[in-house]
């Protein structure tokens, strides 16, 4: 049996991308083993069909963590070979390029964003400055690989000359029944509370709104989200909820009303996103309140899933949220798309592409 180990720097128990994979490639006959990092909060980790390996870590943020995972995953890979290691994103590419060159096996690169142009990075130049030279010495290395869109596959054949194939991240089909709560309507959110995501002025446009936003997730914003809700007055209206389980949230957003979709356009990371949560809505049922940025209005063209915005300001978004509370037509229409989309947008489709692309690796 062949295996392969995937490395990631969160601690496993939330990552639904990852769950997925793993599962399709364990299903599919290969021996997977998912790596990631043990946090002092971590919970229990859920039985899956595939190994599960989380390293302690002493730091939690900054130069050190990264320095301190990269190093214990070093060692872990080398004491614990695989046929196939694949690095998900930079911050993992290292170890993984080292022990399978060391070892003479086979490494794949998973490029889930375009890692180097995220708002927290590129607002700090000598970060930016670090994490291209890692790109550019360790990506052209990485021969075999997929991301998941056509803008990063290009992105990443102009600047390495690589050919990565596309693997988008379309949830698992689940059978749903959308049930908004009309008398107390509220809006979600899903996904990492990070920079860039548009807080700044979601959070004050929630005194305009008429319903109340719970945030499911956690990340590098968390404590300035907290502060903002506090500054506009809106604790009563926005609960943070933090990390959510993969099934719980399968069960609650289908009783939002409406979920939120938005990306600040700073960096091409974020202009040319394709998030999880845009597909999690859609399977949901439940219409979304998304930025207008090239590979949405793409999807949009086609499946009328989601209300669009051209920006991201305060005023923007309370307006298009109440309208879509308010018209009873267009929400209805919205919703109605989103379950005939929830048949071609999941993940049996994209599971197909990801065994394929493996095929040909190991063959």
């Amino acid at each position: 049996m062949q295996s392969i180990t995937f490395t990631v720097i969160n601690d496993l128990s939330y990552d639904q991308r990852m769950q997925r994979i793993c599962s399709s490639l364990a299903g599919a006959g290969y021996k997977v083993t998912l790596v990631g990092r043990k946090l002092s909060n971590s919970i229990a980790l859920t039985p899956q069909s595939y190994h599960q390996k989380r390293l302690n870590s002493k730091f939690t943020k900054g130069k050190l963590m990264y320095l301190e995972f990269n190093l214990r995953l070093f060692f872990h890979l080398l004491l614990n070979p695989a046929d196939c290691i694949c690095a998900i994103d930079l911050d993992t590419i290292l170890p993984c390029y080292f022990v399978s060159k060391f070892r003479n096996k086979k490494r794949v690169y998973d490029a889930h964003e375009l890692f180097t142009e995220q708002k927290e990075i590129i607002t700090r130049p000598s970060i930016q400055k670090l994490w291209l030279k890692v790109e550019k010495y360790a990506v052209p290395k990485f021969k075999s690989g997929y991301t998941v869109n056509v803008f990063i596959a290009e992105e990443l054949k102009r600047r390495y000359k690589v050919d990565y194939a596309i693997v988008r991240n379309l949830p698992k089909f689940i059978e749903i029944f959308p049930a908004p709560n009309k008398e107390d309507p509220f809006i979600i959110y899903q996904g990492a509370v990070n920079e860039g995501r548009s807080f700044e002025t979601l959070i004050p446009a929630m005194k305009h709104i008429n319903a109340r936003l719970v945030i499911c997730g956690n990340g590098n914003f968390f404590t300035t989200v907290q502060g903002l809700i506090t500054k506009h007055h809106v604790q009563h209206k926005v609960e943070l909820r933090g990390y959510v389980l993969p099934g719980e949230l399968r069960q609650l957003t289908p009783t939002a009303s409406i979920a939120i979709m938005l990306f600040e356009n700073t960096g091409l990371n974020q202009y040319y996103s394709l998030a999880n949560r845009f597909f999690d809505y859609i399977m949901a049922g439940v219409p979304q309140v998304c930025v207008a940025y090239p590979e949405y209005e793409s999807i949009n063209k086609k499946y009328g899933v989601a209300y669009l915005i051209e920006n991201t300001e305060v005023s923007t978004i309370a307006a298009a949220v109440n309208n879509l509370l308010a018209n009873d037509v267009l929400y209805k229409n919205i919703q109605q798309n989103c379950l005939r989309a929830r048949e071609e947008l999941n993940w049996s489709t994209e599971e197909k592409l990801l065994i394929e692309v493996y095929k040909n690796i190991f063959s």
